[in-house]
């Protein structure tokens, strides 16, 4: 466990900061990163095996629960993770509705996929800071690996690597369907011809690549900052135990408090991911924006 007690504070905080990544260091060959630096040498191709490790499983869980869930579907008397997903299938629908105007099979799943996934990434972050990486060090202590060179980051979302890829995402999704509803000439002419005419196409364009752009990048920041600040409270806040009683129990008081705060956080973000979505969607289906 990378405890105050044996790193300093500034230590412990970069350690919970440092993802598990995976690549080929120049100097050291194949393998995983010691440090932050060295993570950092291994360039663009590197992997952070944690964000992959529980983005995928928690993708996997959500696929396997609502599936039991579908498959035993009972029109008498439902059971209550029955009522509990039909419950976020409708809340999902209702915001489809209600932003969607246009005909597309794929925007609800997309909706409620990117609902479920987002938040059971966010919810990682309510899991004690320590209690994974120890579990993981100690794990790799049986192996004879130095457990100060074990990192671990459980939060998928305060990966930007992570969000960025899922705004891209979506943001390759409103370009296709730019081009397949209004046609290649229709798309071009949304981002040369408006808001002033062929007359003002140098600003139009200007303006309207910056509007385009403007989607990936909050999508990703937006998420990856409220995630990245929720964790980095939760680090400080673990800071505050082992010195005195005086400190572990203000410590325990409002790590409580933020914990309950933060169920709000990690439900809201997901929300407005999804909504965003939806709504970028839309716009891609109308003529005009």
């Amino acid at each position: 466990m990378a405890s105050s007690e044996t790193l300093t504070s500034q230590e412990y905080i970069k350690h919970h900061l440092t993802n598990l990544t995976f690549g080929s260091h120049p100097e050291h060959g194949l393998g995983f990163a010691h440090s932050t630096d060295e993570a950092a040498e291994m360039g663009f191709w590197a992997v952070n095996v944690d964000t992959m490790f529980f983005s995928i499983l928690l993708g996997c869980l959500f696929l396997w629960f609502f599936k039991k869930v579908a498959d035993n579907v009972t029109a008498g008397e439902p059971s209550g993770a029955q009522n509990f997903v039909e419950w976020i299938v409708d809340f999902v629908e209702d915001n489809v509705r209600g932003s969607f105007s246009g005909k597309n099979p794929l925007v609800a799943p997309l909706a409620l996929t990117i609902f479920i996934w987002i938040f059971l990434m966010n919810f990682m972050d309510l899991i004690p800071v320590d209690l994974l990486p120890w579990l993981l060090q100690h794990l790799a202590s049986l192996f004879g690996a130095d457990p100060h060179h074990v990192f671990l980051r459980v939060v998928p979302t305060t990966d930007p690597n992570a969000t960025f890829g899922m705004s891209l995402t979506v943001f390759f999704l409103v370009v296709y369907y730019s081009i397949k509803m209004k046609g290649a000439g229709g798309f071009v002419g949304e981002l040369t011809l408006q808001p002033f005419g062929k007359w003002g196409m140098p600003a139009n364009l200007m303006l309207e690549g910056i509007n385009l752009l403007s989607k990936p990048l909050s999508l990703s920041l937006r998420l990856f900052g409220n995630l990245y600040a929720g964790e980095m409270i939760f680090i400080l806040v673990a800071l505050m135990y082992g010195h005195n009683i005086v400190l572990s129990v203000s410590g325990g008081v409002v790590q409580l408090a933020w914990a309950i705060f933060h169920i709000l956080v990690i439900t809201l973000q997901a929300f407005i991911f999804m909504v965003l979505t939806i709504v970028y969607l839309d716009m891609a289906h109308q003529a005009h924006h």
